[in-house]
């Protein structure tokens, strides 16, 4: 018989015991204001709950993809934007009185502002351990209070928008020029052009050049001496080469003779 068989030193935490049961998380129905074990018991139900609504958004996202406008153009000054639908509550707070003109600040800091910060202090502002909303009527009200004013302010706004407006500004046009016209052929060269109206002039930093109801000779003066933000003297080439230019402007990105 071998010296120590069959013995265990149960008190030493240096030996490692051979019936050591596996890692079953404590029941907690014994302790008052305790449910379940965050690890593994709630934190799998949060990322169960979390993984559905990734995959439901992922879903939405493929089958409804996000709809594009035309490209950004800073001088319209009569553009009416309207931000994402989960900000819309916000975009029409900043419609009333009291949240707008002088009071901006108020409608775009101070009530969001309160009202991001009490959700993010509510572990601290309510350490009840009820867990039923009924018997957390503070907590349970102003929660509910939220939900049903961002619900009403976002049907508002959607209700108010003018979304017959909207599609037509934002409308996408299809630029339809003649790429071997001789006016395309100088427009190409003109790198300023380029850079401000785009590749066929759809428009960029600056309008679009088509559709502008310009004649040549204001087309001419308007390279020339420019206008409100645009410099004049950028047009590098002969007379004769911007004449050509602004007549094919004028044709809306075709050439006279056509």
């Amino acid at each position: 018989m071998h010296r120590g068989k069959g013995m265990k030193f149960v008190g030493d935490s240096r030996v490692t015991a051979n019936n050591r049961k596996p890692n079953i998380p404590k029941d907690y129905s014994e302790y008052p204001g305790k449910t379940e074990a965050f690890w593994p018991n709630f934190l799998l139900k949060e990322w169960m709950v979390g993984a559905v609504f990734l995959i439901g958004y992922l879903i939405l996202t493929v089958a409804h993809p996000a709809p594009l406008e035309r490209m950004a153009d800073p001088t319209d000054s009569g553009y009416i934007p309207l931000p994402d639908w989960y900000f819309l509550f916000l975009y029409q707070l900043l419609k009333y009185p009291y949240a707008a003109g002088d009071y901006t600040v108020i409608g775009a800091v101070v009530i969001p502002g309160l009202a991001f910060g009490a959700l993010l202090l509510a572990p601290w502002l309510d350490t009840g351990k009820e867990r039923k909303p009924g018997r957390r009527p503070i907590a349970s009200g102003l929660m509910l209070l939220a939900v049903i004013a961002t619900i009403y302010l976002t049907w508002e706004s959607v209700d108010q928008h003018d979304w017959e407006a909207a599609a037509q500004q934002g409308a996408i046009v299809e630029v339809d020029i003649d790429e071997s016209a001789h006016g395309f052929e100088i427009y190409s060269q003109q790198m300023a052009c380029i850079g401000c109206h785009g590749n066929q002039m759809e428009g960029g930093s600056y309008p679009t050049l088509i559709g502008t109801g310009l004649t040549a000779d204001e087309v001419v003066d308007i390279v020339t001496n420019g206008r409100g933000t645009m410099p004049g003297g950028t047009f590098s080439g002969s007379d004769e080469e911007l004449r050509v230019l602004a007549e094919f402007i004028e044709n809306d990105g075709h050439d006279p003779a056509e």
